[in-house]
């Protein structure tokens, strides 16, 4: 499937800025079952600096406000297309190694609420595959899928305490789970293309687990299903702040407002 993408992002500051910059993992991954055919980044207020690609194979885009800026536009589009791999990417790749992907960060750090849902869905046996569909199923049944009630701060253990969030607290619960029973996982940020809609409120994130036969496999578990051509896999990382879109600093100046318009539609094939 041949997905185009658009992508914009804009800040408003209350007073000009002195100084600041951003760091973007903005450009899709290309990877099993992903095909980049065409990306462009464009700036407002801004100018690009250096790019790189990070420890989780991310490709970061480092860009610099322009000093006096009260308003900074960054917009990407493109088209990527994707093949139905029934969400296994397959074998790991990147700078850490896997056993990395085991230990906790303070987004997925276990708590009571936790461990009790681990200990409700393990069995002797059960297959690993078996109890990760378990786990997500579980998590979606206990979590709703309610925006406004969490932030990007918010830990797997207080979302799951709460009852409620977002993709992002059904994305840090997986992991956290998993990682309890010794299984690495990790985060995905990406987009999504909705059949209902073109425009979306925002990214998309979802889970992936490595399971040995398979490599790593996705798990949406906000939709409950494993990803397929209608996702594209941007970053990747050991919880939200390894994969966020964009993070930076900024001095001279506190965001006043932040705007984000994403449209992800299948696009028709020339004949």
């Amino acid at each position: 499937m041949r997905l185009s993408i658009s992508h914009t992002t804009r800040y408003r500051f209350d007073q000009p800025v002195s100084h600041a910059l951003q760091r973007l993992r903005l450009t899709p991954k290309a990877t099993q079952g992903q095909t980049i055919h065409d990306w462009q980044m464009d700036f407002t207020n801004a100018a690009q600096e250096l790019e790189y690609e990070d420890q989780h194979h991310n490709h970061v885009t480092l860009v610099a406000l322009e000093p006096g800026a009260t308003e900074v536009v960054i917009t990407c589009h493109g088209v990527v297309e994707t093949n139905d791999k029934a969400g296994i990417i397959g074998r790991h790749a990147g700078h850490l190694p896997l056993w990395s992907f085991v230990g906790q960060t303070d987004l997925t750090r276990a708590g009571p609420r936790l461990r009790y849902l681990v200990r409700g869905l393990e069995a002797p046996d059960r297959s690993r595959l078996d109890f990760l569909h378990a786990l997500s199923d579980e998590i979606r049944r206990q979590v709703v899928y309610a925006t406004g009630t969490t932030g990007v701060r918010t830990t797997a253990e207080q979302a799951l305490e709460a009852a409620t969030g977002v993709c992002q607290d059904h994305s840090h619960i997986f992991i956290a789970a998993a990682r309890m029973t010794g299984i690495p996982a990790r985060y995905v940020s990406g987009y999504l293309m909705m059949n209902d809609r073109v425009d979306q409120e925002a990214t998309h994130a979802w889970a992936e687990a490595h399971v040995d036969g398979l490599g790593w496999v996705g798990f949406d578990v906000s939709n409950g299903i494993s990803p397929d051509t209608r996702y594209v896999r941007v970053a990747t990382g050991r919880d939200y702040r390894d994969a966020a879109p964009i993070t930076g600093i900024s001095y001279g100046a506190a965001t006043e407002d932040l705007n984000v318009v994403v449209a992800v539609e299948q696009q028709q094939q020339q004949q």
